[in-house]
């Protein structure tokens, strides 16, 4: 697969993940911009609903559900409505979906786990990646990004902050693993945070937060499951995660800055003094388009920043009293091997039984905690290796869960 195209062509999209927000924004940049982009598959989990109208209006070759049951429901609508569009289910349709032929972009915003098969796969085909799936390099960093080399996939950074950095660094880089930063001037690159909804609360009173409490970002639109990591700052950790594989940058020269107004999406210190920064609306349609239309520039449909209303920028350390979970994640990375895989898998069973109610705020960070200190870091060789070290992860998290749980 080619990964630029001829400037008459229209670039051929899959989306997985089409009913998150990060779908949402997506299709709401392509409905821009319909000269330039034509959606072949659209993929979901459950929301058949959604899907539905979006095949509606986008008429995609293919869409796909989780469910088998719902996508023969899907079918049967779709062909009510008089609309070709094929519908398949499971693991292995997404795969299918990532990797077609026809397809040019990937854009891979399935969250959690769920999203690494995927997205693996549109790296096998060596499609153009909109990655905005963080397990992708947060379990399975030096296998993803070995398979994005080998066959000689594109990697463009969708969340906020990697992509801030991307438009960053100097001209020219490239996400693979013979990038060399050091050697082109960077020193360190700074992350900057929000600090969620609990940036000045007091951290004794931290362990009485409830899930709607903590869902409430302050800046950003966000689903349930990562807006608890931003309020943990775990979203923060697993950036850093990520920035290292993306952009070959140790811990060591990874910074975290809490940034309230969440204008500065982050920022790259070079040896000579210089600190260039990306600024921008808080709307993750901003790094969506730049991705889709990279290395050129479109209409994103975000209001432009005034700085006179902005008015002033404030700069904090974060509290890692208040934030143990971005402590955890730097551990993780200087751990290395599958220790982040454990931290990933422990804190998604974490934030998962914090929202049915079944574990305080702040245990979380004490769940993942355990995770980490009772499963050594293992070399990761492939996905069988990643998949064990998950599964290990989350079976010790949930038994872990159960001992707790009064009798």
């Amino acid at each position: 697969m080619a990964a630029s195209l001829a400037a008459h062509d229209r670039q051929r999209v899959t989306v997985l993940g089409s009913t998150g927000s990060i779908g949402l924004s997506t299709l709401d940049v392509v409905r821009r911009h319909r000269d330039r982009y034509r959606v072949r598959a659209l993929c979901a989990h459950r929301q058949a609903d959604v899907l539905f109208e979006q095949c509606l209006e986008f008429s995609p070759d293919y869409a796909v559900l989780g469910d088998p049951q719902a996508a023969a429901e899907l079918q049967r609508r779709l062909v009510s409505a008089a609309l070709a569009t094929e519908v398949l289910s499971g693991v292995d349709a997404l795969e299918r979906m990532a990797a077609l032929p026809e397809v040019d972009a990937v854009m891979a915003a399935i969250v959690g786990a769920a999203g690494l098969r995927p997205t693996l796969a549109a790296a096998r085909a060596g499609k153009r990646i909109l990655l905005a799936n963080k397990e992708a390099l947060v379990m399975a960093g030096p296998v993803f990004m070995r398979v994005v080399q080998e066959n000689g996939a594109v990697l463009l950074p969708i969340d906020s902050e990697h992509n801030a950095i991307f438009q960053s660094l100097p001209s020219g880089f490239k996400s693979d693993l013979s990038r060399d930063l050091a050697a082109r001037g960077v020193k360190r690159l700074l992350l900057t945070a929000s600090g969620g909804p609990f940036r000045q609360a007091d951290p004794e009173r931290l362990s009485e937060v409830t899930p709607e409490q903590a869902v409430a970002h302050p800046n950003w639109s966000m689903g349930r499951k990562i807006s608890v990591d931003s309020a943990t700052m775990m979203n923060k950790g697993l950036e850093v995660i990520e920035a290292h594989w993306l952009f070959g940058v140790p811990a060591d020269r990874i910074d975290v800055v809490i940034h309230p107004q969440s204008v500065i999406h982050s920022m790259v210190e070079y040896i000579d003094g210089s600190v260039i920064a990306q600024l921008g609306n808080p709307d993750m349609r901003t790094p969506i388009a730049h991705a889709l239309a990279y290395p050129e520039r479109i209409e994103s449909g975000v209001a432009p920043l005034d700085l006179f209303r902005v008015a002033r920028f404030d700069f904090e350390m974060p509290d890692v009293e208040r934030f143990p979970c971005l402590a955890l994640a730097f551990r993780a990375l200087r751990a290395g091997d599958s220790a982040p895989a454990t931290l990933n898998a422990a804190n998604e069973v974490a934030v998962q039984a914090f929202l049915d109610g079944q574990l305080g705020f702040m245990e979380i960070p004490a769940l993942v905690a355990a995770a980490l200190d009772a499963l050594p870091p293992r070399p990761l060789l492939s996905l069988d290796d990643v998949l064990a070290a998950d599964a290990a992860a989350r079976e010790f998290a949930v038994s872990h869960l159960s001992a707790q749980q009064p009798a």
